[in-house]
């Protein structure tokens, strides 16, 4: 393959880092509410959205039809790890927790499994972090790109090189937030926003009525005190 066709071939990945790295903040990784498929239009074939559901495992919420041609069926709600042959799903998993932890990039290169109707296939996958929308890093956005026929399906890719890099300039980026705390964040956040709702019916219209009452309630007795 020459170097024009490995380019071509690649493009995809460059648009969806070229389109994060431009809704990136000094010291965030963007939303998952900012991502605008109409802005990396040329890459949603290989494009995918996951989201963290345990320390090291992420599902595929959404993934371009290029993934689900991969493995013969639709991917969407499947694990990510479904894509990597079982014994590096561990290794993958090693750099699903460093990309929510840190936050970091993802940078992967594939061999898939060979095997009858299984021709010889390479593949590239980037996977960069995103933000929920309560601004815990669970999301993520990434594209896998493969070279070669597809053959027989499901296709599964064994890990021949994987890089992890920070996602933010180290010197501005945030402390990470250990997982086991993540979900503590939510009720206070949530806990505080109702406090701010109960207060506002409470001062008016119901208190003062029982106030004027209770104003007659002298008038009476001086009534009952001029008699004797």
């Amino acid at each position: 393959m020459t170097d024009r066709e490995k380019a071509r071939r690649l493009a995809p990945i460059r648009t969806v880092e070229a389109y994060w790295r431009g809704l990136c903040g000094p010291d965030q990784v963007p939303l998952r509410s900012q991502i605008d498929p109409r802005g990396m239009e040329n890459a949603l074939e290989n494009a995918f959205l996951a989201e963290r559901i345990a320390p090291s495992l992420a599902k595929l919420r959404v993934a371009g039809s290029h993934l689900s041609d991969l493995m013969g069926m639709e991917v969407s709600g499947m694990p990510l790890s479904t894509l990597i042959a079982p014994s590096d799903r561990d290794r993958l998993g090693q750099a699903i927790a460093r990309l929510f932890n840190d936050p970091a990039i993802i940078r992967a290169t594939l061999r898939a499994e060979g095997g009858f109707g299984k021709p010889d296939m390479e593949a590239q996958m980037i996977i960069l972090p995103l933000r929920s929308d309560m601004g815990d890093i669970t999301r993520a956005l990434g594209a896998l790109v493969s070279t070669g026929q597809i053959g027989r399906t499901p296709r599964r890719f064994k890990i021949t090189q994987i890089e992890i890099e920070p996602a933010l300039d180290p010197a501005l980026a945030p402390a990470p937030v250990p997982v086991t705390e993540e979900p503590a964040a939510a009720p206070r956040g949530l806990s505080e926003e109702q406090a701010g709702f109960t207060h506002r019916p409470q001062p008016a219209a119901i208190e003062r009525p029982l106030s004027a009452t209770a104003r007659r309630a002298p008038h009476l007795r001086l009534v009952v005190s001029n008699d004797d």
